[in-house]
């Protein structure tokens, strides 16, 4: 079984800017390129993400798709390679089955290639990615840049939490890679 790294997007590669409509708005946070590339050898790499903006009237799925293959492409020409885009285009309150905390997208992934959860990880800055993680039998990691310093206290249990991707890929190497 392969293992997998699936990566919430605002917040944990990019800055959270808010609802980001076109490419200029993206700003892949400094060490993103570097975690990913200390990872890439062993785990696939997946973006789920939550995009309500959608819903709200706030973005298209057009708007949403064209920022995804931008941040792809930025991530190849760095010799990053995504395997898949999950986008739930829903509100939370919509109660859809893709919406983080549902695990969805991460079973979706395991079955079409063939991934060991209990091997791979979910890294974001939401309370909702770890529990995504847990409801999948995955890994969670919680990360502090984005909304992360906001939301650290909303945990029942402490995470496993790290300042920023470097030190969440940093600790999958020396603990798990």
């Amino acid at each position: 079984m392969q293992k997998a790294i699936f990566l919430d997007r605002d917040g944990t590669i990019i800055e959270d800017v808010g609802y980001i409509k076109t490419t200029k708005e993206v700003v892949f946070f400094d060490n993103t390129f570097d975690a990913l590339k200390i990872l890439q050898k062993d785990y696939l790499f997946f973006i789920v993400t939550n995009q309500s903006g959608i819903a709200k009237y706030l973005l298209t799925i057009e708007e949403v798709n064209n920022v995804n293959n931008y941040i792809v492409e930025k991530l190849n020409r760095e010799s990053i390679k995504t395997t898949e885009v999950f986008v739930c285009p829903h509100k939370k309150e919509d109660n859809c089955k893709c919406h983080k905390p549902k695990p969805y997208f991460l079973l979706e992934a395991t079955k079409k290639y063939n991934i060991g959860l209990s091997n791979s990880y979910v890294i974001g800055d939401h309370p909702s990615d770890v529990y995504c993680a847990e409801n999948a039998g995955a890994n969670g990691i919680y990360i502090l840049t984005g909304h992360g310093n906001k939301h650290l206290n909303e945990f029942v249990t402490r995470p496993i939490n790290k300042n920023d991707i470097l030190e969440a890929a940093n600790y999958i190497k020396l603990n798990k890679g």
